[in-house]
């Protein structure tokens, strides 16, 4: 993908030394949905930074400012229309929270889902959101999104004392092409 660039930001593809900003949020992921994604060390990080650099899955947020890797957004292409082409995107971000408060993830999303939109032609965007994680909540209603639905006891990425899982609840939001263009 082209680099885009907001007004503090730039979403680009991974590169092989981002691994440190990398593993600076994932060795210790502050959702429980990301845990699956854990680095357990540098060299994992390393790993990973080389296989997000080989798609455009997973972007790079970083800092206008020094270039420093702040967190990630993604859209990975979930339906194919009619044409073969994709037109319905799974949407997300993980943020390191040393930079949370500050407005980023609400930027680069918006940068994100306006390259989708327009770039990639997108018909629908959804995101999954582990209930609780207010955070993200109030993003996906500040990108416009509408709650469609809650899922009960989904997933897992947990378990208790006994081993046994802690099945999660998630929010599905999700934002259509023609309602982006609405307000946008």
């Amino acid at each position: 993908m082209d680099d885009q660039v907001s007004e503090r930001l730039t979403i680009r593809n991974f590169r092989a030394e981002d691994a440190d900003d990398l593993f600076a949020y994932l060795h210790q992921p502050s959702a429980r949905c990301f845990l699956s994604s854990a680095l357990a060390d540098r060299s994992a990080a390393v790993v990973e930074a080389q296989r997000r650099a080989a798609n455009d899955d997973y972007l790079a947020v970083s800092l206008r400012a020094d270039g420093r890797v702040i967190g990630d957004v993604f859209g990975i292409a979930e339906q194919i229309d009619r044409e073969g082409e994709a037109d319905t995107f799974s949407v997300g971000w993980n943020f390191n929270p040393a930079f949370g408060g500050n407005g980023y993830a609400l930027e680069s999303a918006r940068t994100l889902f306006s390259h989708l939109f327009t770039a990639r032609h997108a018909r629908r965007l959804y995101a999954y959101v582990d209930e609780g994680n207010t955070a993200s909540e109030r993003l996906c209603q500040r990108l416009g999104m509408r709650k469609e639905g809650l899922f009960r006891e989904l997933v897992s990425f947990v378990n208790d004392g006994n081993n046994s899982p802690i099945f999660e609840n998630t929010i599905q939001y999700s934002l259509l092409s023609k309602e982006w263009a609405s307000w946008h």
